[in-house]
């Protein structure tokens, strides 16, 4: 598990949580404060949201930590907490100014060694990672105010604190040097404050320490909950330039694709002299987007790769990391045969596939992750010899589930939130004494069940699990390093 600071500041945070919790039961004013928080604790699960949160952040609120079955926003309209209360979630506080509700992991009354219960125990005093659940950070890009993107030269990012020239001592923490408060010391200049780091592309968290206050970046508009109260700010190391050329005239200009569900007006290109760009982090896989300038929608005309879309036109593509080569033997007779599946929405008037001497074959770039497909030959779907269901496709796998025993099962199935819960996909194979299934999970937690001829049941090696809304239960997997 990675740490985030010293016990001591571990310590000072998690109370902090709760202090604030039981401040806002007494203080209605500071229902004025954006109060948000997913936290665990004493073997529950601890939502606290104020009333006065506006639209766009309770909506990433519930994105970021997939809450949306619990159907907060009806529950903030109406107060009725029917549904919380199938899901298993009890309401605590529920007032003009916030909300409190909570749902029970397990009782440790149930765990019978006494180190499972210390680990538990530690394991709710640290701080909890923001949960993906199984999904990837595919997107993101820089947004400051008040003051310039941190300049980057080759793998170095310099942070950059603006004011605050005051200060004796500021330090700089984050994911990267694991939270340490005192490893990092920032140098004083005639504006601010600077610190060099080496990063990595993708997603990292950081804060200031400022005479010895955790601070975040003011000037940052992208700030996440960490789960447990605390906000950090984010900052997206970029791998990726997108540069329109030309359009001097328009007034704004927009890039919109699948990385941010084709929202038209949420990444505005920066002007430059020659046109416009916007830097972003992109994950491995193939991507598609279009430019939008002053509401007219077209393709990235620098790029030649494109790919047809469901208005008769084009998007473009951009593809990053090594092609996987999908092949289906056989049916030279075909006029026509579509690639379709998870990746790409099961459109099917997208990917079609080229013939050859021995059947048909597609290369197309993926990520690491977990996907069903499947083929259209003149119409009519393929599907799976063993599973009779959608063709699985894991690429780099990195966790192994394992079901001892049911030797005499005939089909064992596992679904969970990284398979959309489908019964039939993910077919376990038999090797020794257990039943197995080796797959991709990303960083944070994940439910899931086992089926074993057709009968869903708990990981009966696995103490840790949570009420679902059939009162069944769903075992729980913090999955917190790749392997």
């Amino acid at each position: 598990m990675e740490m985030r600071c010293c016990n001591k500041c571990i310590l000072k945070r998690v109370a902090a949580v709760f202090v604030l919790l039981f401040i806002l039961t007494v203080q209605p004013l500071l229902a004025q404060v954006p109060v948000k928080s997913y936290s665990v604790k004493n073997g529950r699960m601890i939502i606290a949201l104020g009333k006065g949160l506006n639209k766009d952040s309770l909506k990433n609120f519930i994105t970021q930590y997939e809450l949306a079955d619990l159907d907060l926003p009806a529950f903030i309209k109406t107060g009725s907490a029917d549904s919380l209360n199938k899901l298993g979630w009890k309401v605590d506080i529920n007032n003009g100014e916030l909300f409190v509700i909570s749902k029970a992991l397990f009782s440790l009354d149930n765990v019978n060694d006494p180190g499972d219960k210390i680990i538990f125990t530690h394991k709710e005093e640290m701080d909890i990672l923001p949960p993906y659940s199984g999904n990837q950070v595919h997107f993101g890009f820089n947004r400051f105010k008040n003051k310039a993107a941190f300049s980057v030269s080759d793998s170095v990012v310099r942070f950059f604190l603006r004011g605050n020239t005051n200060a004796g001592v500021v330090n700089l923490a984050g994911s990267f040097n694991n939270w340490d408060p005192a490893a990092l010391r920032m140098t004083k200049t005639d504006s601010g404050w600077i610190a060099d780091v080496n990063l990595g592309v993708g997603k990292h968290w950081y804060k200031f320490i400022i005479d010895g206050d955790w601070k975040v970046d003011k000037d940052n508009i992208h700030v996440e909950n960490d789960g447990m109260g605390n906000d950090n700010s984010v900052y997206y190391k970029t791998n990726h330039l997108f540069k329109l050329d030309g359009y001097t005239n328009a007034k704004k200009v927009f890039l919109a694709g699948s990385f941010n569900e084709w929202k038209e007006r949420d990444l505005l290109m920066q002007r430059t002299s020659s046109g416009w760009m916007l830097p972003v982090y992109l994950s491995e896989g193939t991507h598609i987007y279009r430019f939008i300038a002053d509401g007219n929608w077209f393709i990235d005309p620098a790029n030649p790769d494109k790919l047809p879309n469901e208005f008769n036109d084009f998007n473009s593509v951009l593809r990053i990391g090594n092609p996987y080569i999908f092949k289906l033997d056989g049916f030279l007779d075909a006029q026509k045969v579509v690639l379709l599946g998870s990746f790409n929405n099961w459109q099917d008037d997208e990917l079609f596939m080229v013939k050859t001497a021995t059947g048909w074959e597609l290369p197309y770039t993926l990520g690491s992750g977990n996907y069903e497909y499947k083929m259209k030959i003149d119409g009519r779907f393929t599907e799976n010899a063993v599973t009779k269901g959608n063709n699985i496709l894991i690429i780099d796998p990195n966790f192994t589930f394992r079901l001892k025993g049911y030797e005499n099962a005939k089909k064992v199935f596992i679904a969970g939130d990284f398979n959309s819960w489908n019964p039939n996909s993910f077919a376990m194979s038999r090797e020794g004494d257990e039943w197995i299934f080796r797959l991709h999970l990303n960083r944070g937690k994940h439910r899931y069940k086992f089926i074993v001829d057709g009968e869903w049941i708990l990981d009966p090696a696995n103490k840790l699990w949570e009420q679902n809304e059939h009162n069944t239960g769903n075992s729980i997997l913090w999955f917190e390093q790749e392997f």
